[in-house]
């Protein structure tokens, strides 16, 4: 059935808005209050590192392998009984986690977390590209996007409180309520909106697809070692033959002539890939940085930390906006240079760099990465046909979260090298440090790649052209 954006009212607008907004906080606010809650988690389940680690990635991983064929599967099926569906899941996901009683357990709902997590953003993007019309879709998901930053902003502050008072667990069974109240939302107000009629969903496709990823991804989690490349080997090879294999069908879980067919489709998602791979890790390795250099606590970490989401909440709204009027292009690649040079900044980073200078870079990290999202995201969902905007939704999040885990596995890469199979402490801090310089300079380089990937972009639309 098909509902031109026209059909909609202005209350709908707003109420379909605000359920992308409330959608789009509960998972970064989980993924950020799950990192400050780790240590109650390890000393509960008295679990090593390594078995730790997985509490995240098991997450990450579902995440990643299922976002582009449920992003597909909602074109086929219907993206509001699909984004309810990954509601539910998510919602109930968390209270088992919640229940959990051994790390087993814990590790498996994470797992289906993430499918849920999936589902959701896999559709939540395409239902408010359909709804919003072009000349204020880049406002909407400008909110939408703010959201995500408030999440992730609001994850170390209230997260590190709620376990510190309430135990980890509370931070899983917030979600519960604010699940059932998007599922009464989406149910009562949003009409079943637009989906492909015939052909078939590519499962074949799907597995190939999500056998791959989970390759690459789970062989970057191990390290410089020899399983490491050969799944990471496979990994790449299995996703060779799946673009080769899609081609060939009619009706594919990813129409890779998409990235043919259209260079500024092409060229967005070129650029997220390489702005989340170069960003990701700040927060992770500034986290340490703060605590084993500095020598701040986590609650005082966890303020600082707070400068680089919230201006990226407050500048991706007026980004957004923005690309509504102007070229997404430039406003993005603008962003991506302020990333780079907040990147270079923190080369410089030693145990007697004051306050000041940490908190400037991370708000100009803010600012950039602010100015780039929204933009980016506006430029991907608004190149391609109405019926593209699940897998294009898919491929957002897939960009975001395949960046992420290349950010990561660089990190630990570098760890493993200079630092070794150790705990950090201030007896190793030096050599954290010169870790540290490598990452952000090897993050340095690759956002300047990236820039270049948006400017190619930019000129590719104003020439208004796709090819």
């Amino acid at each position: 059935m098909t509902n031109p954006p026209e059909e909609y009212s202005v209350i709908v607008k707003r109420v379909v808005l605000l359920i992308a907004a409330l959608s789009s906080f509960i998972t970064p606010f989980d993924g950020s209050a799950v990192n400050i809650a780790l240590p109650s988690i390890e000393n509960e389940f008295l679990i090593n590192a390594i078995t730790l680690s997985w509490v995240s990635t098991a997450y990450l991983l579902s995440s990643a392998v299922f976002l582009v064929p449920f992003g597909k599967f909602g074109d086929y099926f219907g993206r509001k009984r699909l984004f309810i569906a990954g509601i539910a899941l998510f919602a109930v996901s968390s209270l088992l986690v919640s229940l959990s009683m051994s790390p087993e357990m814990l590790i498996a709902m994470r797992f289906i977390q993430g499918i849920g997590s999936a589902m959701i953003f896999g559709t939540s993007m395409a239902i408010l590209t359909a709804v919003f019309q072009p000349g204020e879709r880049g406002r909407a998901i400008g909110i939408s996007i703010m959201a995500v930053y408030l999440g992730l902003s609001l994850g170390p502050v209230l997260g590190g409180y709620m376990t510190a008072y309430l135990g980890w667990r509370s931070i899983f069974l917030i979600n519960v309520p604010l699940g059932v109240i998007i599922i009464i939302l989406t149910t009562s107000l949003l009409k079943d909106e637009w989906r492909e009629e015939g052909g078939s969903f590519d499962l074949k496709g799907s597995v190939i697809y999500g056998l791959s990823l989970t390759g690459i991804i789970y062989g970057l989690s191990l390290g410089p070692v020899t399983p490491a490349v050969l799944l990471v080997t496979a990994g790449v090879l299995g996703i060779i033959l799946f673009v080769w294999f899609e081609r060939r069908l009619d009706t594919p879980v990813l129409d890779v002539s998409l990235f043919r067919k259209s260079r500024v489709f092409l060229f967005s998602n070129l650029a997220a890939l390489i702005n989340y791979s170069a960003t990701f890790a700040v927060t992770f390795l500034m986290s340490i940085y703060l605590q084993i250099s500095k020598g701040f606590g986590p609650e005082y970490s966890g303020l600082i930390l707070v400068a680089q989401p919230l201006t990226q909440a407050v500048f991706s709204p007026l980004s957004g906006r923005l690309s509504d009027r102007i070229e997404p292009g430039l406003i993005a690649s603008a962003g991506m240079g302020l990333c780079a040079l907040g990147l270079f900044f923190l080369v410089f980073l030693d145990a007697e760099s004051g306050l000041p200078f940490i908190i400037g870079c991370l708000l100009l990290l803010g600012c950039g990465f602010g100015l780039f999202s929204s933009p980016n995201t506006n430029a991907i969902m608004s190149s391609v046909e109405k019926r593209y905007y699940g897998v294009a939704s898919g491929m957002v999040g897939t960009m975001r979260l395949l960046g992420q885990t290349f950010s990561m596995g660089v990190t630990m890469m570098i760890f493993a090298i200079i630092i070794g199979e150790v705990s950090i402490t201030t007896d190793n801090s030096t050599l954290f440090l010169s870790s540290m310089h490598i990452a952000f300079i090897f993050f340095t380089i690759l956002c300047l790649l990236g820039i270049g990937a948006s400017m190619i972009r930019g000129r590719l639309r104003s020439a208004g052209t796709s090819r």
